[in-house]
């Protein structure tokens, strides 16, 4: 088996564990306020960063190199959190993807002020076809739009903003600092709202919340073996698999379907993704390459971020 096979299933079978922890996310935001469900994700996620401030061989302290970009991205990356937990109990699965997946056509129009990237006419009419795209899953006027639909574009702009500022200061900051400030934030802020929102957990609905803390490790952790084994350009596109995860989800679990919108939609975001990604992928047509750099998973700040990790554990070798 070559590397890039190897990388490839390996990012698949990764991100059918996320779209099963996106799923227990819909579960249970059918009973329980988003803002419940992040605060516990990140209660049992700590553990996890715990082990990584103890294990970090770098010196310095948790204070930011960058705090206005630190501050910006956890403000980011807090919204998006809450924005993607809700919009996955309001909306059909396969919709929320087909939205989250505008993310690396954001990122490239984020990359030009933040990063100086010098995006040429090419890309420039693949994230116009893209976010014509998101207009075609969205319908204006063809049908209502709703709270759901709004959380899932925030949480698209959102992660993608986070996304590349992590490729803006991330060569300077301590990936503890950019692990610890949004689990922090939303720890905080989610804690505060709580009392508001609190409903009673059973036990196994608790044990769900931890299962999905499992899953998130899991998933990281098969990310990351994905990367090493395999190139960016091959392993990134396995993220689009989520939509296959989300159609059966939606039929088997949910009694969804997706409707000729959203299977029109989806198809010609993901063709404009893979066509960036693909083009990032060739050496003289990206400078930066930020969405190759992105790990492709939306950062919600209730968990270990890919990136980070994988700046730490090169580090531990």
């Amino acid at each position: 088996m070559s590397n890039n096979t190897k990388g490839a299933l390996l990012a698949l079978l990764a991100f059918a564990i996320f779209s099963t922890h996106d799923v227990i996310v819909k579960i249970l935001g059918a009973d329980y306020s988003p803002v419940q469900i992040v605060f516990l994700s990140v209660l049992f996620g700590f553990p996890w960063v715990t082990l990584m401030l103890i294990q970090d061989p770098s010196s310095g302290n948790l204070r930011p190199r960058h705090p206005w970009w630190t501050a910006l991205r956890t403000a980011a990356t807090t919204a998006t959190g809450v924005s993607a937990y809700y919009a996955f109990s309001k909306l059909p699965l396969a919709q929320v993807y087909a939205i989250l997946f505008a993310a690396p056509l954001l990122i490239t129009i984020l990359s030009i002020p933040i990063l100086g990237e010098v995006v040429r006419l090419r890309r420039w009419v693949a994230v116009l076809v893209g976010l014509c795209g998101v207009l075609v899953v969205l319908r204006p006027g063809a049908e209502p739009l709703n709270l759901g639909h709004a959380a899932a574009l925030v949480a698209a702009v959102g992660g993608a903003l986070a996304s590349i500022i992590v490729r803006k200061i991330g060569k300077d900051e301590r990936s503890v600092v950019l692990l610890i400030f949004p689990m922090m934030t939303n720890f905080v802020i989610m804690g505060a709202a709580l009392p508001f929102v609190y409903a009673p957990m059973p036990l196994e609905h608790m044990a769900g919340i931890a299962v999905m803390s499992i899953m998130v490790l899991l998933a990281s952790s098969l990310v990351i073996a994905a990367y090493k084994a395999g190139e960016a350009v091959i392993v990134a596109p396995m993220q689009y698999s989520q939509i296959i995860w989300a159609s059966l989800f939606g039929v088997l679990m949910f009694e969804e379907t997706m409707d000729t919108a959203t299977l029109i939609g989806a198809a010609i975001i993901i063709g404009s993704g893979l066509y960036i990604v693909l083009r990032e992928g060739r050496g003289n047509s990206s400078e930066n390459t930020p969405v190759l750099r992105t790990r492709t998973r939306t950062e919600t700040g209730t968990s270990l971020r890919i990136g980070p990790v994988i700046r730490w554990r090169k580090k531990q070798e």
